[in-house]
């Protein structure tokens, strides 16, 4: 899709010991249906293929759209800084059988989409966990897409017939959603309330959609891919299972956790607190492990955080900062742009961005290891859910209101 301007940037290669493999699923192909990217542990091949990090210049457009530039300049730009880029996973690899595995929902940031968090997807999965990265038609997305059925001429002998659903793709057309702004003198609460509501049920209903994969249902994907989706049948440990997000994915997975009790545990990074309820935060039970860069938040977002915490559960709720990030320390993003443009775009913090992920990462694999049960080294970490590191800093750097 491009060259990149660097051989120096890519996203880096997940550390754990299982191969990753990656495949898309789109269940139902209208608007209402699901839509992520599945990561697993799979089997190792020489020659597997890796996807593009940006699947198509559709979601350039978006990103264009969602920075108010240009289509036609951005598309340029955009391809040439990162169309070259690959995701460091195979593409449809062979599912690695090896017992059950816990599962992690993720949920995208405003703006983003199902690709843009694949450090850290690929480093759960590399550690053992099947990762689900929701793709969201909430309007939150930069761009995202689904399908409208081709108009038929009827027949008349099966007018009354049912169709069946979904339809193969060549029976399909493609329609885009980009995200909405807001309009003029539009408040924004009322819309990003709603967005969050329909984001937890969008993870509850990827989920589910992993729920009936596992307990050996056949599920058509609209996508046809390569992937033997019933390779997974009964490989996915479905009394540990969690919810992780980033920014407006942040307040989804407190959305989710207070919708369904399926989600043990949440990991938020960098939460956007604003679209939540006031009423949701007594209603949250299970246990949430923040983890927020240094230049992003402010001390309201962190009030709202802190009325998660209470006498009994305040032992569950965990708040870390690391030093030296911004708001963009957790998507890709910030593996593929040099230093000044990185700096300039506010993609880079000047902390080391592999040093970043690997702290996130870990802290995440020791909170999930905590609260899901597992039985794995990732307690070696816990010293970082108490913020011990000095990249770290307990709590916030941020002045409380008292």
């Amino acid at each position: 899709m491009g060259n990149s301007c660097s051989n120096n940037l890519g996203i880096p290669p997940a550390k754990g010991p299982n191969a990753v493999g990656c495949s898309d699923f789109m269940m139902d192909h209208t608007v209402e249906g699901t839509f992520f990217r599945l990561y697993y542990p799979c089997v190792a091949s020489d020659n597997a293929e890796n996807p593009d990090w940006i699947p198509c210049k559709g979601y350039f457009y978006g990103l264009a759209d969602f920075m108010k530039i240009n289509r036609g300049l951005s598309e340029k730009i955009f391809n040439y800084l990162f169309g070259s880029f690959k995701i460091p996973a195979a593409l449809n690899g062979s599912y690695k059988q090896n017992g059950k595995y816990p599962v992690v929902i993720f949920s995208h940031g405003l703006g983003a989409f199902r690709t843009l968090y694949s450090a850290i997807c690929t480093e759960l999965a590399s550690q053992g966990f099947i990762v689900a990265s929701v793709e969201h038609r909430d309007e939150s997305a930069s761009a995202t897409y689904f399908y409208h059925q081709k108009p038929q001429e009827p027949e008349k002998d099966e007018a009354s017939s049912p169709k069946p659903n979904p339809e193969p793709p060549e029976n399909l057309v493609e329609e885009w959603m980009y995200y909405r702004s807001l309009k003029p003198g539009e408040s924004e609460f009322p819309l990003r309330n709603k967005q969050v509501k329909q984001r937890a049920d969008e993870c509850i209903k990827a989920l589910d959609t992993l729920i009936q994969i596992n307990s050996g249902k056949k599920m058509e994907n609209v996508l046809q891919t390569e992937f033997d989706w019933t390779t997974l049948e009964n490989s996915m440990d479905l009394c540990r299972i969690a919810v992780m997000g980033h920014s407006f994915g942040g307040a989804t997975v407190i959305e989710a956790l207070c919708k369904d009790v399926n989600f043990k545990c949440g990991i938020a990074l960098d939460a956007w607190m604003f679209p939540l309820d006031e009423e949701i935060y007594v209603r949250v039970k299970q246990p949430i492990f923040f983890i927020n860069s240094e230049k992003f938040q402010w001390a309201g977002n962190i009030s709202r955080m802190r009325k998660l915490d209470s006498s009994s559960t305040s032992m569950q709720r965990k708040m870390i900062t690391i030093k030296g990030t911004v708001h963009q320390s957790f998507p890709d993003f910030t593996f593929l742009t040099g230093n000044w443009i990185g700096k300039i775009l506010k993609l880079k913090g000047e902390l080391d961005p592999q040093v970043g992920i690997d702290l996130c990462n870990r802290a995440s694999l020791a909170f999930l290891q905590r609260h899901l049960g597992l039985d794995k080294d990732f307690n070696q970490w816990d010293h970082l859910i108490e913020g011990k590191d000095h990249n770290l800093i307990p709590g916030t750097n941020v002045t409380e209101i008292s």
